[in-house]
């Protein structure tokens, strides 16, 4: 995965985030044999949201980051922070059935108070706004959403604002859209702000943050052994928070979740009127395709818009102007807008979408948080603190995710990324048939 990293770095060049969030100065890397209570593998918010939660319950805890804390997907997605997981919650309803599917979408909703409450309490400046807005690209979608919106609120107890045909103008200066859904509890961020912002509450917390520290073998056992960089760390217990970059330090778990690259870009400055009339309530806007957009306003009023992905592991040529298509096909009147930022990187998609959580090991002492698939901004927080309670002795929560079964992606590591790519194909079909 060392070539996956080096292309999303290149790719994150010019990140609208890197460019209005600067690094800090890098932490050292482990250069000499150490060890603690907790060894963390992953600088994303997963990595430190458990790394705090572990220090602050007292253990002794040292986090090993591959690149820079925030390199990877936590410091460049979307921004959006949103109820649910990436699957529908009937994925989940299948396999645990409805009385602890309801608890799953009870912790997704903690997941999104637990992220205020961070933001409030180590006081992470990261322009936080509330506001979710999901709309349908035709009137067949918009009752189905209609139709999901109620089941949510029938079956899950949550209440959504519907929004029908005649009100979309109200919502969104698109137009695309034809009904949609309002969520004042979802929102959005700046990530990368954010996960720097966790970094150094993890910090102050007492955790040993390493960059540039990337683990080379996993020797399990109590202790487990971590290798890399000449150096090595026992640890009773350790998390593993890598996802994709991980590659194939554990084949136990690396044909469950498949690299997607994502990409995004980032208007000129709009003027405040201008960014206010294309989404009034300054809410995160996705539709409900398959493959599908999603946009937001930032702070300083631009257009922060994302909608190409890419399964054949290849970035588009030109991402800018790729963004821009994808741009004009919500918002016509932005044509002449300029894209002053681009970028993209990998994230972790499992089979089914649903996260992949779980122990490894005779000793069960190494844990792993992967499957996000592209809904980890609030969830990666809340696994965080799950697998915290776990290691702490309490493993309930963590339990009800760890029953959810995953298998590999068909076509082992040489067929596995055409097969999908194929599929997708389909669904990129079925989404323009409406």
């Amino acid at each position: 995965m060392q070539r996956l990293a080096v292309t999303d770095a290149r790719l994150a060049a010019n990140s609208y985030y890197t460019a209005t969030a600067p690094l800090p100065p890098a932490q050292p890397a482990l250069d000499a044999d150490a060890a603690c209570d907790v060894a963390v593998v992953g600088g994303g918010i997963a990595g430190l949201s458990a790394a705090l939660e572990l220090a602050q319950r007292g253990f002794d805890v040292r986090l090993l980051e591959a690149g820079r804390v925030g390199g990877g997907a936590s410091g460049r997605n979307g921004g959006q922070a949103i109820h649910g997981l990436a699957c529908d919650q009937q994925v989940i309803e299948a396999q645990l059935g409805v009385d602890d599917a309801r608890r799953v979408w009870a912790m997704s909703i903690e997941a999104l108070e637990l992220l205020r409450r961070r933001i409030a309490e180590h006081a992470i400046d990261c322009e936080w706004q509330d506001g979710f807005l999901g709309l349908a690209t035709s009137a067949r979608k918009a009752r189905a959403l209609a139709a999901w919106a109620d089941r949510i609120e029938s079956v899950y107890g949550y209440a959504l604002t519907r929004i029908d045909a005649a009100e979309v103008g109200r919502w969104i200066a698109s137009p695309r859209f034809h009904g949609g859904i309002h969520d004042a509890r979802s929102g959005h961020l700046h990530p990368l702000k954010y996960t720097l912002g966790l970094a150094r509450a993890a910090a102050a917390a007492g955790v040993q943050i390493h960059e540039n520290a990337r683990v080379e073998r996993l020797d399990p056992g109590q202790p487990a052994l971590l290798h890399g960089g000449g150096a090595t760390l026992r640890a009773r217990q350790v998390v593993l928070a890598g996802n994709v970059y991980l590659g194939d330090l554990v084949p136990a778990i690396a044909g469950r979740i498949m690299p997607v690259g994502t990409y995004i870009g980032c208007t000129e400055p709009l003027g405040a009127a201008r960014a206010a009339a294309l989404v009034p309530s300054r809410a995160a806007v996705c539709d409900t395709n398959f493959v599908l957009d999603y946009f937001r306003p930032t702070a300083d009023h631009r257009l922060l818009y994302g909608g190409r992905v890419s399964y054949s592991g290849r970035a588009p040529v030109d991402v800018a102007r790729s963004m821009r298509q994808r741009l004009r096909l919500s918002f016509p009147q932005l044509a002449e807008a300029r894209i002053e930022y681009a970028w993209g990187g990998h994230v972790d998609i499992s089979m089914n979408r649903a996260p992949d959580f779980g122990r490894l090991g005779a000793a069960r002492n190494v844990y792993y948080l992967q499957g996000f698939s592209g809904h980890g901004l609030a969830l990666a927080g809340l696994a965080g603190r799950i697998v915290a309670e776990a290691i702490a002795g309490d493993a309930s929560r963590f339990d009800v995710f760890a029953r959810l079964r995953h298998r590999d992606f068909p076509g082992g590591a040489a067929l596995r990324m055409p097969a999908l790519v194929l599929g997708m194909a389909w669904y990129r079909l079925r989404d323009m048939l409406g």
